[in-house]
């Protein structure tokens, strides 16, 4: 609306041209609210509260700098009114209500500027004031809300009244404001602040595959490529209907170029992308619209890695997409990455539809000005249509204490992921080396590009620190806390860490922190958006952090991702098989891959979507519902519903250890955990069902993702399980064929297979379909072998879409199996042999012999096999020494014939040797001549002795006779003592004397003869 120039404007404009810096009013055609209204008076300030580093105390300070030292190229923040902030707000609602007027208007950055942007006699006002403490202007933006300027820190100090000091925190030198800085109170109501005086840089949010020495998990290494990622969160689908990107641009933000740009096109060809032939990939080094070149090429440093794996994983997801790396050089006070951000957001041709980026820094410690640099660059991107994807971390709800052993500052997260404008993506892991289930998810071979996952893989939340309930339970630990939970034990030593996908609730994004670095005293987090309404999401009035995860873990259960970088300072290579390679994990991964995710929806409607949140809760919305859908849970893993578009991941946590007051349960020992309650473990934080804080909505089946976007039309996706088959000459396999239908998609589907290889017949039942059909995939006997890839089609009225599988013809090889019976065998040393029968199995024609040989036997224990070589059976004979050693293992027995081999199992124990007693029962025998008496021996085993023993008697006194029965004995045996008719009188002691081999042993019986 027009506003009006009254007569007190007027005077007010009069009086403006007596002193210096008076502002005047905004002309009549301007609908931006003038802010600056009263003079501008150096003694009269106001401290911008909430912008000086944890770091800038008398420990670390190194005096002040040179009043010359160069300092340029900051960025001040303006803000705008509050009605301004409202109306704002409700405009980027509208561009993403498809019921308003105003869905998908997006805005130019000039647009932008003239509505939202700060009226030119303010930012007139505020530059004026910049240049009268000698403060160079560079460059003010076409947004109205920010001013490039440079100086001496000299100039600094008098115009905000901080020092700038020299720092050396852990032997690294920084630069600092050792206060907060100050301005003249009249220009508050405008100014924000400076993002940053100091150069501390924020994180990138990659952690390297550590080495991992513990034992217990026993678990093999499954590195995670492009082909998996494509299997897992359904990727395929779209590859093969030619959704992979095309004509979309993903633009991943850095303040490092890459190393090589040939590690990119290796990265692809090893992978199998180079044959998406439009993906392509440039390095840009933005400038601003106008005014000074803030943006320097920058060369490589030590974010290399960061630029490498967003470029190599935006492409892991869209491979048809052409990706730009945008990056500039930081400055001394600035991040040349948001210098590179703002520069394209301002640009005056169309910015970027789709952004990642991979760094970040706590709220806390980011500050209040550049909390709003970020938020206000966010909300700018989210009306030009730009989708920003940002990693929400790597250090679980302990963002003030990245890279860290321990959380020493509380609960905080990034302040480069918390606004309400862009996506914050969390990290998970893959659950099936906790539930033993590997083989079920992985295949023992590669493809040709190295994809070994079978279907989608249950998932748990990325965490490897001692708090993780599920290593703690693994290890054998039933809690993390108190002195003897696993934090506090040896074993848990190694998992002292904050490694962990990030997430919680905002709480520093404006105020100042106390403590420093905490999120505490005035601090306050942005608040919730209307679309952040999810069952399991807390009604906390803030907004909460991550929206959704995919997997970023770097191998703590076996599972990371490689990448190619042949940097030598990095230590990498790009030779041979990936496994080789550098390998890591990280939400720097699945910001871009979810990027890479975001341009196949631009590409299937064919426009830009600006913030994907609200699309996102709604989408979640409609299929969790009050309670969540059972049916998506993550934990079913390859039986979760084909119709799914999140899987709820229900299963972990991503709690970490701490120290300290600040959110930490501590009730013994030196090591607490990250809770939000001081006094009770209340882990910070869990899974639950829906919403959380661990994974957010959780992740994403990419397929119906974007199947499922609003205004797509019903249509159907296709999914094979397996997807790959193997056959020989002669037999069949088959393969499920799921039918999901999409947007109330509820015809019948009529499917055909294509790329068959010669003597190979596909058949479908049911064909016509409507959820699943059964693949029937036939071999004649004289087929062609090798391995080609099968298309399935169906259509559906004139919906047609494709997927595909793996069909590997094998010629048929010999070959032959073992087997034992028994499969355990028992035997005690010194004494004896065990034997078990091995049976040679053969196959396709096998008439070979197999030689046989026994592992893994303990010491002291022999094999030997007869007949050896064997062409049907042959007794195995394991033999213990005196000397072998007691225990129970697995011996394993291998056949070889020629190239071919083939095991079998069974379980030895070797028991010790033993011994035995004996008693009596009486002890003590009377007869008569001409009678008899009895008593029980008793065979008394030590050491599971379970020998028959040889019995016999000596010491007899004439006419008396022994006798035992049984005998030899293994348990009891009768004593017989027969007195004949004239068998001597007297008292008599018997000895009876037990014997195996070399082992005696001796008790007396007492006997009296007496007369009749």
């Amino acid at each position: 609306m027009r506003r009006k120039v009254s007569l007190r404007d007027c005077l007010l404009a009069a009086l403006a041209s007596l002193y210096f810096l008076a502002v005047p009013t905004a002309r009549a055609e301007s609908a931006r609210p003038v802010l600056i209204t009263q003079k501008v008076e150096e003694t009269k300030l106001a401290t911008l509260r909430g912008n000086t580093r944890p770091e800038a105390k008398a420990k670390y300070d190194r005096g002040l700098v040179a009043d010359s030292l160069s300092m340029e190229h900051m960025l001040l923040q303006l803000k705008r009114s509050p009605e301004q902030e409202r109306e704002l707000r409700q405009f980027i609602d509208e561009l993403h209500d498809s019921s308003s007027p105003n869905f998908h208007h997006w805005l130019t950055a000039k647009e932008f500027g003239e509505r939202f942007g700060a009226a030119k006699p303010d930012l007139d006002a505020i530059t004026s004031w910049l240049q009268s403490h000698g403060l160079k202007v560079n460059v003010v933006y076409e947004n109205g809300l920010l001013i490039d300027f440079s100086g001496t820190a000299g100039q600094v100090r008098e115009a905000f009244h901080t020092e700038i000091h020299q720092l050396n925190v852990k032997g690294v030198k920084h630069i600092a404001n050792m206060s907060d800085p100050q301005i003249p109170a009249a220009l508050t109501p405008a100014l924000a602040g400076v993002v940053s005086l100091h150069n501390f840089m924020p994180h990138a949010m990659y952690k390297p595959r550590p080495k991992y020495t513990f034992s217990s998990f026993g678990q093999t290494d499954y590195a995670v490529v492009p082909a998996d990622l494509a299997t897992i969160y359904n990727l395929n689908p779209l590859f093969s209907a030619s959704i992979s990107g095309q004509g979309q641009t993903i633009v991943v933000i850095e303040d490092t170029n890459v190393y090589s740009t040939a590690d990119w096109t290796k990265f692809r060809s090893v992978f199998g992308l180079s044959s998406y032939t439009s993906g392509s990939f440039a390095e840009i080094h933005p400038a601003p619209p106008s005014g000074s070149n803030n943006c320097t090429d920058p060369g490589t440093n030590g974010d290399e890695i960061e630029a490498i794996i967003d470029a190599e994983y935006a492409s892991a997801a869209a491979p048809s997409a052409a990706i730009e790396l945008a990056s500039c050089s930081d400055t001394e006070t600035t991040f040349g990455g948001l210098i590179a951000l703002q520069n394209l957001l301002n640009e005056s041709s169309t910015p970027p539809a789709l952004v990642s980026i991979s760094y970040g820094e706590c709220e806390a410690e980011n500050g209040a000005s550049a909390n709003a640099a970020y938020n206000a660059a966010y909300q700018q991107g989210a009306t030009e249509g730009v989708s920003i994807f940002v990693s929400s971390g790597d250090e679980g709800a302990a963002s003030c204490d990245a890279d860290l052993a321990n959380s020493t500052h509380g609960i905080g997260v990034s302040g480069f992921a918390s606004t309400a404008y862009n996506v914050a993506v969390g990290g998970t892991d893959y659950g099936d080396s906790y539930a033993g289930t590997n083989s079920t998810y992985w295949s023992a071979t590669n493809t040709s590009t190295y994809g070994s996952a079978k279907s989608y893989v249950p998932e748990i939340p990325w965490n490897d620190s001692c708090a993780s309930v599920l290593i703690a339970t693994t290890e054998g630990y039933s809690q993390t806390y108190g002195a003897s939970g696993f934090c506090n034990s040896s074993a848990g030593e190694v998992f002292l860490s904050t490694v962990s996908g990030s997430g919680g609730p905002s709480g520093c994004a404006e105020g100042s922190p106390s403590p420093s670095g905490v999120a505490g005293g005035t601090c306050a987090g942005w608040p919730k958006p209307l679309w952040q309404s999810l069952v399991g999401n807390p009604s906390d009035g803030v907004r909460d952090i991550p929206d959704v995860s995919l997997f970023a873990a770097n191998g703590v259960w076996g599972h990371y991702y490689p990448f190619c970088d042949t940097d030598p300072a990095d230590g990498g290579t790009c030779s041979g098989a990936p496994d080789n390679w550098l390998g890591a994990g990280g939400t720097s991964f699945s910001s871009p891959i979810m990027a890479g995710i975001q341009a196949l929806v631009n590409q299937k409607t064919g426009d830009r979507q600006g913030n994907p949140n609200p699309v996102y809760y709604s989408l979640a919305a409609s299929e969790y519902g009050a309670s969540g859908d059972s049916a998506c849970n993550s934990t079913l893993g390859n039986s979760t519903g084909s119709s799914c578009i999140f899987y709820d991941v229900t299963l972990g946590d991503m709690d970490v250890n701490c120290t300290g007051t600040h959110n930490c349960y501590r009730p013994s020992g030196t090591n607490g955990v990250l809770s939000t309650s001081n006094s009770s473990y209340q882990p910070a934080y869990g899974t639950t069902t829906g919403w959380d804080f661990a994974t957010g909505i959780g992740t994403v089946n990419a397929a119906n993702l974007v199947n499922s976007w609003p205004g797509a039309t019903p249509n159907f996706t296709l999914s094979p399980n397996p997807n790959t088959v193997t056959i020989t000459p002669g037999s069949k396999g088959t393969s499920m064929i799921a039918i999901a239908p999409l947007n109330g998609f509820s015809g019948s589907v009529t499917l055909s297979a294509s790329g068959l290889p010669s003597g190979v017949t596909a058949s479908f039942t049911p064909n016509h379909a409507t959820t699943t059909s059964t693949l029937t995939l036939t071999a004649s006997a004289a087929a062609a072998t090798g391995t080609v890839t099968v298309t399935i089609t169906g259509k559906s009225g004139k919906l047609t879409n494709t997927t595909t599988l793996s069909l590997t013809v094998s010629a048929p090889v010999q070959s032959f199996s073992l087997t034992a019976a028994p499969k355990t065998v028992t035997i005690v040393k010194g004494v004896g042999s065990g034997t078990s029968t091995i049976t040679i199995a053969p196959s396709n024609g096998f008439s070979g012999n197999v030689t046989l040989a026994a592992s893994g036997l303990p010491k002291g224990v022999t094999a030997s096999f007869s007949p050896s070589p064997a062409t049907s059976t042959s007794v195995l004979t394991l033999t213990a020494s005196a000397t072998a050693t007691n225990g129970t293992v697995t011996v394993t027995i291998t056949g070889t014939s020629g190239s071919l081999s083939a095991t079998t199992t069974i379980t030895l124990t070797v028991n010790p040797l033993g011994h035995f007693s004996l008693s009596a029962s009486p002890e003590k025998l009377t007869v008569a001549p001409g009678s008899s008496g009895t008593s029980t021996i008793t065979l008394n085993p030590i050491n599971t002795f379970d020998q028959s023993v040889t019995l016999s008697a000596s010491g007899l006194p004439s006419g008396v006779t022994a006798s035992f029965s049984p005998n030899p004995a293994t348990s009891t045996s009768t004593l017989t003592l027969a007195a004949s008719g004239s068998a001597a009188t007297g008292k008599s002691t018997i000895t009876i004397t037990g014997t195996f081999e070399s082992l005696s042993h001796k008790i007396t019986v007492t006997l009296k003869v007496v007369s009749p």
